[in-house]
């Protein structure tokens, strides 16, 4: 699972471009091949048809197996099974096998938005769990510089705790950051305290930006560029 502690899946899709797109074949073609087929296993995982992961009644995939924070998890699949999608095609590849049958590449980008939408409101408490988006999203979140008030005097470390356990609304609006997410049953708590359901975090949001950006290009070949990531890769 491609998270802030593993990078691998995101090394071997990188890796499976360079197989796609240059082909530098021998010596490298074996260790490639290799990467290239655990790529399409971590794709494979995704979908619903095969059970690896659980998904909540709403639809969000429980990549961390249902324990909490879940949406960074959930975005950076959407993430990666969209590349991996925009890949294929721009290689003029319709899609993959997942055991002996072959899915096409449109599975991923639907899996992808799914995700998505989950995250940004379609899910069973109607909630966008990234903040400022919508009418309906978390108003305690777990963020220091979201929770202090701007004109509030230098207070120690433990003084600063009273706007955490504060029942009032956030004074800053941290604007589009996605939170920690709903636990496996769909429900979230939107208390400040608890960083399980309300804390954003880089890893979670950068994975939500990169997500949105596949998601919203335009699903040609013509938006990817083949070589400049392995430019100084020899033919």
């Amino acid at each position: 699972v491609f998270s802030w502690d593993n990078k691998l899946p995101g090394a071997q899709l990188l890796l499976t471009r360079l197989r796609l797109f240059l082909s530098p074949g021998y010596p490298y073609e074996d260790i490639l091949r290799t990467f290239h087929n655990q790529t399409g296993i971590v794709m494979c995982s995704y979908l619903p048809y095969f059970h690896k992961f659980n998904r909540t009644n709403g639809g969000l995939i429980q990549l961390n197996h249902g324990d909490p924070q879940p949406l960074q998890y959930a975005a950076n699949a959407a993430f990666l099974a969209t590349l991996y999608s925009d890949y294929l095609d721009a290689a003029d590849t319709p899609g993959w096998y997942c055991g002996p049958t072959f899915y096409p590449t449109d599975v991923l980008r639907d899996f992808a938005r799914s995700q998505i939408d989950y995250i940004l409101g379609k899910n069973p408490r109607k909630m966008s769990y990234v903040v400022g988006f919508g009418h309906h999203y978390p108003k305690h979140v777990h963020h220091r510089g979201a929770s202090i008030p701007k004109s509030v005097k230098k207070e120690s470390c433990k003084g600063g705790w009273k706007w955490r356990d504060t029942k009032k609304g956030n004074p800053n609006t941290i604007v589009g950051a996605m939170v920690a997410g709903p636990d496996k049953h769909d429900g979230f708590h939107d208390v400040r305290a608890n960083y399980n359901y309300t804390e954003p975090t880089v890893a979670g949001n950068a994975g939500l930006v990169a997500a949105l950006v596949a998601l919203s290009g335009e699903k040609t070949s013509r938006a990817i560029d083949k070589n400049t990531i392995f430019s100084a890769v020899r033919p």
